[in-house]
Protein backbone atom coordinates (compact mmCIF):
# COMPACT_ATOMS: atom_id res chain seq x y z
CA UNK A 1 0.00 0.00 0.00
CA UNK A 2 1.33 3.24 -0.94
CA UNK A 3 0.91 6.14 1.99
CA UNK A 4 -0.06 9.80 0.17
CA UNK A 5 2.88 11.88 0.34
CA UNK A 6 2.49 15.55 2.59
CA UNK A 7 1.61 18.46 0.55
CA UNK A 8 4.50 20.11 -0.26
CA UNK A 9 5.09 23.95 -0.10
CA UNK A 10 6.34 26.11 -2.52
CA UNK A 11 8.11 29.70 -1.42
CA UNK A 12 5.80 32.24 -2.66
CA UNK A 13 2.95 30.29 -3.69
CA UNK A 14 -0.58 28.76 -1.65
CA UNK A 15 -0.35 24.62 -0.89
CA UNK A 16 -2.47 22.23 -1.45
CA UNK A 17 -4.37 19.31 -1.45
CA UNK A 18 -4.03 17.06 -3.93
CA UNK A 19 -7.25 18.08 -5.13
CA UNK A 20 -5.96 21.70 -5.75
CA UNK A 21 -7.98 23.11 -3.06
CA UNK A 22 -5.40 25.83 -1.21
CA UNK A 23 -4.66 25.34 2.33
CA UNK A 24 -2.66 28.39 3.20
CA UNK A 25 -2.28 32.42 1.61
CA UNK A 26 0.95 32.85 -0.93
CA UNK A 27 3.70 33.06 1.77
CA UNK A 28 5.12 36.85 0.92
CA UNK A 29 3.04 39.60 0.02
CA UNK A 30 3.88 42.84 -2.24
CA UNK A 31 2.47 45.32 0.24
CA UNK A 32 5.84 44.77 2.33
CA UNK A 33 8.14 45.31 -0.47
CA UNK A 34 5.94 48.17 -1.64
CA UNK A 35 5.60 49.96 1.74
CA UNK A 36 9.72 49.85 2.05
CA UNK A 37 10.39 51.19 -1.54
CA UNK A 38 7.95 53.86 -0.45
CA UNK A 39 9.64 54.53 2.69
CA UNK A 40 13.30 54.50 0.80
CA UNK A 41 11.81 56.64 -1.98
CA UNK A 42 10.99 59.52 0.59
CA UNK A 43 13.85 58.86 2.91
CA UNK A 44 16.61 59.04 -0.10
CA UNK A 45 14.58 62.32 -1.57
CA UNK A 46 14.60 63.93 1.81
CA UNK A 47 18.24 63.25 2.85
CA UNK A 48 19.15 64.38 -0.59
CA UNK A 49 17.79 67.76 0.45
CA UNK A 50 18.91 67.76 3.38
CA UNK A 51 22.67 67.31 1.52
CA UNK A 52 22.58 69.92 -0.60
CA UNK A 53 21.32 72.46 1.97
CA UNK A 54 24.67 71.35 3.87
CA UNK A 55 26.65 72.35 0.41
CA UNK A 56 25.22 75.67 0.40
CA UNK A 57 26.13 76.27 4.08
CA UNK A 58 29.50 75.06 3.68
CA UNK A 59 30.17 77.61 1.11
CA UNK A 60 32.82 75.73 -0.59
CA UNK A 61 31.19 75.38 -3.82
CA UNK A 62 28.01 73.75 -4.91
CA UNK A 63 26.77 71.23 -7.34
CA UNK A 64 25.77 71.88 -10.99
CA UNK A 65 22.07 72.57 -10.58
CA UNK A 66 23.03 73.79 -7.22
CA UNK A 67 24.79 76.64 -8.52
CA UNK A 68 22.02 77.59 -10.75
CA UNK A 69 19.15 77.62 -7.72
CA UNK A 70 21.41 79.51 -5.92
CA UNK A 71 22.26 81.72 -8.73
CA UNK A 72 18.25 82.46 -9.19
CA UNK A 73 17.58 82.32 -5.69
CA UNK A 74 20.17 85.65 -5.30
CA UNK A 75 18.56 86.72 -8.70
CA UNK A 76 14.89 86.75 -7.73
CA UNK A 77 15.18 87.15 -3.22
CA UNK A 78 13.49 83.76 -3.31
CA UNK A 79 14.59 80.78 -1.30
CA UNK A 80 17.02 78.23 -2.91
CA UNK A 81 14.35 75.34 -2.09
CA UNK A 82 11.54 77.21 -3.59
CA UNK A 83 14.00 78.06 -6.85
CA UNK A 84 14.81 74.41 -6.74
CA UNK A 85 10.70 73.58 -6.70
CA UNK A 86 10.11 75.89 -9.04
CA UNK A 87 13.19 74.52 -11.85
CA UNK A 88 12.18 71.07 -11.43
CA UNK A 89 8.19 71.66 -12.23
CA UNK A 90 9.89 73.74 -15.45
CA UNK A 91 12.56 70.85 -16.27
CA UNK A 92 9.53 68.46 -15.42
CA UNK A 93 7.11 70.32 -18.63
CA UNK A 94 10.04 69.97 -20.95
CA UNK A 95 9.26 66.10 -21.18
CA UNK A 96 6.06 66.48 -22.73
CA UNK A 97 8.13 67.44 -26.32
CA UNK A 98 10.43 64.92 -25.59
CA UNK A 99 7.56 62.07 -25.10
CA UNK A 100 8.96 61.41 -21.32
CA UNK A 101 6.76 59.49 -18.38
CA UNK A 102 7.41 60.50 -14.77
CA UNK A 103 6.94 58.50 -12.52
CA UNK A 104 5.79 58.88 -8.65
CA UNK A 105 9.14 59.56 -8.05
CA UNK A 106 9.11 61.95 -10.64
CA UNK A 107 6.85 64.45 -9.19
CA UNK A 108 7.44 63.77 -5.72
CA UNK A 109 11.47 64.90 -6.49
CA UNK A 110 10.21 67.93 -7.96
CA UNK A 111 8.49 69.48 -3.78
CA UNK A 112 10.35 67.09 -1.46
CA UNK A 113 13.97 67.85 -2.34
CA UNK A 114 13.11 71.38 -2.35
CA UNK A 115 11.03 71.61 0.70
CA UNK A 116 13.69 69.40 3.03
CA UNK A 117 16.78 71.95 1.51
CA UNK A 118 14.70 74.91 3.34
CA UNK A 119 13.86 73.26 6.21
CA UNK A 120 17.40 72.27 6.79
CA UNK A 121 18.33 75.41 6.26
CA UNK A 122 16.01 76.94 8.77
CA UNK A 123 17.77 74.49 11.38
CA UNK A 124 21.19 74.40 10.81
CA UNK A 125 23.29 77.36 11.87
CA UNK A 126 24.98 79.86 9.98
CA UNK A 127 29.01 79.40 10.29
CA UNK A 128 32.10 80.78 9.55
CA UNK A 129 34.77 78.89 10.50
CA UNK A 130 36.54 76.83 7.54
CA UNK A 131 37.29 73.81 10.91
CA UNK A 132 33.84 73.31 10.42
CA UNK A 133 32.94 74.09 6.99
CA UNK A 134 35.06 71.56 5.43
CA UNK A 135 33.17 68.76 7.22
CA UNK A 136 29.78 70.16 6.21
CA UNK A 137 30.99 70.10 2.70
CA UNK A 138 32.24 66.41 3.35
CA UNK A 139 29.13 64.88 5.02
CA UNK A 140 27.26 66.78 2.66
CA UNK A 141 28.66 65.05 -0.60
CA UNK A 142 28.78 61.64 1.15
CA UNK A 143 24.95 62.05 2.19
CA UNK A 144 24.27 62.61 -1.30
CA UNK A 145 25.71 59.55 -2.37
CA UNK A 146 23.65 58.08 0.06
CA UNK A 147 20.17 59.91 -0.84
CA UNK A 148 21.15 59.06 -4.51
CA UNK A 149 21.31 55.20 -3.72
CA UNK A 150 18.35 55.40 -1.80
CA UNK A 151 15.85 57.04 -4.21
CA UNK A 152 17.35 55.14 -7.17
CA UNK A 153 17.40 52.00 -5.87
CA UNK A 154 13.31 52.70 -5.43
CA UNK A 155 12.78 52.12 -8.73
CA UNK A 156 9.97 54.72 -9.03
CA UNK A 157 10.99 56.73 -12.00
CA UNK A 158 13.87 59.09 -12.06
CA UNK A 159 14.37 62.94 -11.00
CA UNK A 160 13.28 65.41 -13.89
CA UNK A 161 17.13 66.45 -14.13
CA UNK A 162 17.90 62.85 -15.42
CA UNK A 163 14.77 62.47 -17.63
CA UNK A 164 15.56 65.66 -19.58
CA UNK A 165 18.94 64.31 -19.95
CA UNK A 166 17.75 60.75 -21.40
CA UNK A 167 15.08 62.50 -23.12
CA UNK A 168 17.32 65.05 -25.07
CA UNK A 169 19.66 61.76 -25.49
CA UNK A 170 16.65 59.45 -27.26
CA UNK A 171 15.36 62.42 -29.39
CA UNK A 172 19.39 63.45 -30.56
CA UNK A 173 20.97 60.28 -30.49
CA UNK A 174 23.79 61.77 -29.00
CA UNK A 175 25.92 59.65 -25.99
CA UNK A 176 24.45 60.50 -22.53
CA UNK A 177 27.88 61.47 -21.68
CA UNK A 178 27.71 63.96 -24.21
CA UNK A 179 24.03 65.41 -23.17
CA UNK A 180 24.66 65.29 -19.44
CA UNK A 181 28.12 67.29 -19.92
CA UNK A 182 26.27 69.67 -21.97
CA UNK A 183 23.73 70.41 -19.66
CA UNK A 184 25.67 70.55 -16.49
CA UNK A 185 28.07 73.14 -18.39
CA UNK A 186 25.05 75.29 -19.10
CA UNK A 187 23.54 74.93 -15.74
CA UNK A 188 26.96 75.77 -13.69
CA UNK A 189 27.61 78.57 -16.11
CA UNK A 190 24.60 80.54 -16.31
CA UNK A 191 24.48 79.94 -12.12
CA UNK A 192 27.78 81.27 -11.72
CA UNK A 193 26.73 83.97 -14.04
CA UNK A 194 23.33 85.02 -11.07
CA UNK A 195 25.93 84.72 -8.48
CA UNK A 196 26.02 80.88 -8.02
CA UNK A 197 29.27 79.42 -5.79
CA UNK A 198 31.52 77.34 -7.67
CA UNK A 199 34.55 76.02 -5.77
CA UNK A 200 36.36 73.00 -4.55
CA UNK A 201 32.88 71.58 -3.57
CA UNK A 202 31.77 71.53 -7.00
CA UNK A 203 34.90 69.76 -8.16
CA UNK A 204 34.97 67.02 -4.91
CA UNK A 205 31.38 66.77 -6.22
CA UNK A 206 31.96 66.34 -9.42
CA UNK A 207 34.79 63.59 -8.58
CA UNK A 208 33.17 61.38 -6.20
CA UNK A 209 29.35 61.49 -6.52
CA UNK A 210 29.66 58.47 -9.48
CA UNK A 211 31.56 56.45 -7.38
CA UNK A 212 29.48 57.10 -3.84
CA UNK A 213 25.98 56.65 -6.13
CA UNK A 214 27.32 53.47 -7.27
CA UNK A 215 28.38 52.16 -4.17
CA UNK A 216 25.29 52.82 -2.25
CA UNK A 217 23.01 51.80 -5.27
CA UNK A 218 24.42 48.36 -5.02
CA UNK A 219 24.36 48.20 -1.39
CA UNK A 220 20.31 49.42 -1.14
CA UNK A 221 19.80 47.21 -4.30
CA UNK A 222 20.75 44.03 -2.89
CA UNK A 223 19.06 44.89 0.47
CA UNK A 224 15.93 45.31 -1.08
CA UNK A 225 16.44 41.77 -3.04
CA UNK A 226 16.83 40.12 -0.03
CA UNK A 227 13.57 40.66 1.67
CA UNK A 228 11.79 39.29 -1.16
CA UNK A 229 11.52 42.05 -3.93
CA UNK A 230 11.25 41.81 -6.90
CA UNK A 231 11.25 45.31 -8.11
CA UNK A 232 14.83 45.80 -7.30
CA UNK A 233 17.60 43.07 -8.44
CA UNK A 234 20.30 42.32 -7.08
CA UNK A 235 23.57 44.23 -8.10
CA UNK A 236 23.26 47.25 -9.90
CA UNK A 237 20.85 48.03 -12.69
CA UNK A 238 22.49 48.27 -16.67
CA UNK A 239 22.28 52.24 -17.24
CA UNK A 240 21.61 53.48 -13.83
CA UNK A 241 21.11 57.16 -13.57
CA UNK A 242 23.43 58.43 -10.86
CA UNK A 243 21.99 61.82 -10.40
CA UNK A 244 18.65 63.89 -9.76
Amino acid sequence: MTIPSKPQSVTGQATTTTRGLPLSTPARSTRGPLVRRLLQLYAGLALYGASAALLVEAGLGLEPWGVLHQGLAELTGLTIGVVSIAVGAVVLLLWIPLRQRPGLGTVSNVFVVGLAMDGTLALVPEVHALGVRVPLLLAGVLLNGVATGLYIAARFGPGPRDGLMTGLHRRTGRSIRLMRTAIELAVVVTGFTLGGTIGVGTLLYALSIGPLAQFFLRAFAVAAASDGSTVVATGTPHGAILRR
